[in-house]
């Protein structure tokens, strides 16, 4: 009998690359997002146009909010829970709108074994956690909003290599 493949080999297999559906950029608090079709991945910083960059980092490595992104898949599934046909993704104000890909088991389980979300040639995003909806989604989404969004409002990252991100990028997740 072949040996089973451990917890640590299994967190690194992925079935398929992702892919980069959508840029959406938040140039200020409150602000109309933007939907753009590139953008510049600034290290320890965000994504060029988004409010996020525009601060300088005021500890090594940056925020771990840099940069937020989204499962296309989960969208699907906000809107069977409030009844709506579809959700524009850019009523969800996160960066990234992803699709093909388990974000959320691209977060590392192990200290001691980081898992890499590489996008393009070029930029590579820490996964560092859930990105919980804010209050606002209940008014932007509707009564229980807030609720449908919970578990399905995507991820925060950092950006560890910064470079050009493009609408259509391959996703993969590797360890360094």
């Amino acid at each position: 009998m072949p040996d089973q493949p451990n917890l640590r080999h299994l967190v690194q297999q992925f079935a398929h690359p992702g892919r980069l559906d959508a840029i959406l950029l938040r140039p200020k608090r409150h602000a109309t997002v933007l939907r753009v079709d590139q953008t510049e991945a600034l290290m320890d910083r965000g994504l060029q146009g988004d409010r996020s960059a525009d601060r300088a980092p005021s500890r090594p490595g940056g925020s771990a909010r840099q940069v937020t992104l989204i499962q296309t898949e989960h969208l699907g599934v906000m809107a069977a829970l409030l009844r709506m046909d579809r959700i524009d993704p850019a009523l969800l104000r996160r960066n990234l709108v992803v699709s093909g890909l388990n974000l959320l088991a691209a977060k590392a389980l192990f200290k001691d074994e980081p898992l890499l979300l590489h996008i393009g040639p070029q930029v590579v995003l820490e996964v560092t956690g859930p990105c919980e909806p804010c209050s606002r989604m209940e008014d932007i989404l509707g009564r229980g909003g807030y609720n449908a969004m919970r578990g399905h409002g995507g991820v925060n990252a950092r950006v560890r290599v910064g470079g050009l991100l493009n609408v259509g990028d391959v996703l993969t997740v590797r360890t360094p």
